[in-house]
C-alpha cells in the first residue's frame, strides 16, 4: 500500500478525464474502487473535490491516496482464519449468486486502508467463479444480509431491480430513547456533504435526493427501542441519518448518534453499530423465483436485546 501522492498533471496528460488519469498512476486498482475513491472526498484536484467525467489540465494537483494494489497476476490473500468465518456465514448459494450475513466490522471491499473486505474473501473462496461483484454494499459497521452475483448478467438484472424498486430491504436497529408513537413513515430529503477532513456525512436538506424509510416498533425498553425498518429509497446512511433526525438515534453510531448512550449500551456489551440488515428480498435472475432471505441476529445484537428484555 503506498502513501498518500500529490502528483502534479503534465503536459501530455492535460485534458484526461480524472478518472482515466487514475487507472493509469494507480494500474493494480479495480476501476470500482477508483470511482469510490473519487466519490468519497479521497482524491483531491488543486486540494477540492471533484467527479470523475472532470478532464485534468496541465499544472493541476491531484491528491491520490493511499490505497491497497496487487502485484501483477497476483490477488489480495485475506487471513485463512476469515476466509473460514465467513463461509460460516453464507446464507444462500447456486451457480449464480451468493447471499452473505456480512458480520460488522468487515469492509465490503479493500480500499484506502484496508487490505481486505467481503469481496476478496468470497473470491478467495470460490476461485473458480471469476466474475463475482457486490450487487449492493453495506457500511462497514452494519451487519446483515448482502448479495453478490457469480456473473455479469445476473448483476446487470439485480441492479435492474433496485433501480425498479424491487428488491425488499429490511433492518433491524437499536435506537435510543423512546420512539414517537406517530411517527411511522419517515420522509426526509438527504443531501452528501464532506467535511474538510474528506469525512463524508450526510444530513436532512430540501436540497437532497427523496429519501423514505419505514419504521416499525418491535419493543420498547426503558431507554431504548428496537425497530424493524423498512427502505423504500436506499440513500447513504439513510437510516441513521432519518433515525437521527427523529431524535433516537441509533445506538452504537459514533458518526450521528449520541455519546452517552453510546458510552452506557458500549458497558452493556454493544459496542458497535446497532443495524443489522436482516431480510432480503428479490426475483432470482435465472429462474424467476422469488427469494425471501433472512439473516440471523449476530451474538452481540441477541445478547442486548435479552439484557434489555430481562430490565
Amino acid at each position: 500500500m503506498s502513501g498518500v501522492r500529490w502528483v502534479e498533471v503534465t503536459e501530455d496528460e492535460a485534458g484526461q478525464r480524472l478518472d482515466n488519469f487514475l487507472l493509469k498512476h494507480l494500474r493494480k486498482v479495480p476501476k470500482m474502487l477508483i470511482y469510490r475513491i473519487i466519490r468519497k472526498g479521497e482524491v483531491r484536484v488543486n486540494k477540492g473535490r471533484s467527479q470523475p467525467n472532470v478532464r485534468v489540465q496541465t499544472g493541476d494537483v491531484v491528491r491520490i491516496p493511499p490505497v491497497v494494489t496487487a502485484e501483477a497476476g497476483q490477488t489480495v490473500k485475506p487471513p485463512r482464519t476469515q476466509q473460514d468465518k465467513i463461509a460460516q456465514h453464507i446464507l444462500y448459494e447456486d451457480s449464480d449468486l451468493i447471499v452473505v450475513n456480512k458480520p460488522s466490522g468487515i469492509a465490503v471491499h479493500g480500499g484506502s486502508g484496508v487490505s481486505w473486505g467481503l469481496i476478496e474473501l468470497i473470491r478467495n473462496l470460490r476461485p473458480e467463479a471469476r466474475r463475482i461483484e457486490l450487487v449492493h454494499r453495506l457500511d462497514r459497521d452494519t451487519s446483515g444480509a448482502i448479495i453478490l452475483a457469480k456473473k455479469t448478467s445476473i448483476l446487470r438484472d439485480l441492479h435492474r431491480q433496485i433501480r425498479e424498486d424491487q428488491v425488499e430491504k429490511y433492518y433491524l436497529a437499536l435506537v435510543a430513547g423512546a420512539w414517537p408513537k406517530d411517527k411511522y413513515k419517515v420522509d426526509l430529503p438527504l443531501l452528501k456533504n464532506t467535511l474538510r477532513s474528506g469525512e463524508r456525512m450526510v444530513e436532512v436538506s430540501p436540497e437532497g435526493k427523496p429519501s423514505v424509510s419505514f419504521f416499525k416498533v418491535l419493543n420498547q425498553f426503558s431507554d431504548a427501542a428496537l425497530v424493524e425498518v423498512k427502505l423504500i429509497t436506499g440513500r447513504t446512511h439513510q437510516i441513521r441519518v432519518h433515525a437521527q433526525a427523529v431524535g433516537c438515534p441509533i445506538i452504537g453510531d459514533d458518526k450521528y448518534g449520541s455519546e452517552v448512550a453510546n458510552a452506557s449500551f458500549k458497558k452493556l456489551g454493544m459496542a458497535r453499530l446497532a443495524l443489522h440488515a436482516q431480510k432480503l428480498g428479490f426475483t432470482h435472475p435465472a429462474t424467476g423465483e422469488k427469494l425471501f432471505i433472512e439473516a440471523p441476529l449476530f451474538v452481540d445484537f441477541k445478547n442486548i436485546i435479552k439484557t434489555l428484555e430481562a430490565r
